[in-house]
């Protein structure tokens, strides 16, 4: 077996290491962050190292997603990760494009039915050099209950569109992703003369860097600029209360564009892949 249960004396280089890969390495970083190891919540994961003087580590949460930053890990160290994953009910699979990649060839893992199947750019920005568009007439407000049902709304068709969630459990979804926003205060819904129009937010952070998630505009009000506005002011707040860098994926062209457009740089490519229950995959 080339990996080994992780343990609290692990914690002494786990941090620092994935921080050197801190592109692809937000949601593990949160996680650990917010469950430490082992926990209990449905984001907790159990964590594996490799057992030699390479740094790679291997991770499934509690709700059946598997993480991973193992930039040296081999087919045979994809290959033994099967021990972890085999009998547990799956998900699906985030982390950097290439490792992803490497461990769906070794493991056959591609070969899953899947609702969603990304290969995204990567970018991220030192928050110093943030360019802010004309705002004039636009303010961001925390999601709450004003604009909950609106939220959800959004949040549904993202499901749908963005995230290839099952049209029949999009409503319930996003009922609970909203529900979780809310609590820990993550998002953020864009203002045009008081009136909402768009929605941004942070799907992973840590003290001294945010990963933006869960960007939103309705197809009837695209292409006005509203999505850079919503990120770069919530940006801006982020910066103020001491964050430095900023990273995020895009998932299309026209995303892109925006994000360059206030600063963001190529940096990477990250993989989500999330995979379709069984039911679904007969249907």
């Amino acid at each position: 077996m080339s990996w080994r249960a992780v343990t609290e004396a692990d914690l002494v280089w786990i941090e620092p290491f994935l921080r050197e890969h801190v592109q692809s390495s937000m949601f593990f970083l949160s996680n650990l962050k917010e469950h430490g190891i082992d926990g209990t919540a449905d984001r907790a994961m159990r964590i594996w190292a490799l057992d030699d003087d390479r740094k790679g580590l291997f991770a499934l949460s509690n709700g059946g997603m598997i993480l991973m930053q193992a930039p040296d890990a081999t087919k045979e160290d994809w290959l033994a990760t099967r021990a972890f994953w085999a009998e547990r009910e799956l998900n699906g699979c985030l982390g950097d494009g290439v490792q992803v990649a490497a461990f769906f060839k070794a493991t056959g893992m591609g070969d899953r039915p899947m609702s969603l199947n990304e290969d995204e750019p990567g970018y991220r920005l030192e928050l110093a050099q943030l360019r802010m568009p004309e705002c004039g007439g636009f303010s961001i407000v925390p999601l709450g209950e004003e604009h909950r049902a609106l939220a959800v709304e959004w949040r549904m068709a993202y499901h749908g569109e963005v995230l290839g969630t099952p049209a029949h459990k999009c409503a319930e979804v996003a009922a609970q992703d909203i529900a979780r926003c809310i609590e820990r205060d993550t998002h953020r819904i864009l203002l045009r003369d008081g009136v909402p129009v768009s929605k941004t937010g942070f799907n992973a952070t840590l003290p001294d860097t945010v990963q933006i998630g869960g960007v939103y505009t309705p197809p009837e009000l695209r292409g006005q600029g509203l999505a850079r506005r919503a990120v770069a002011l919530h940006l801006q707040e982020a910066r103020d209360k001491g964050a430095k860098l900023a990273i995020l994926f895009a998932a299309n062209e026209a995303a892109a564009r925006a994000y360059e457009s206030i600063g963001f740089e190529r940096n990477g490519t990250f993989s989500l892949m999330m995979f379709m229950a069984e039911e679904e995959a007969v249907t």
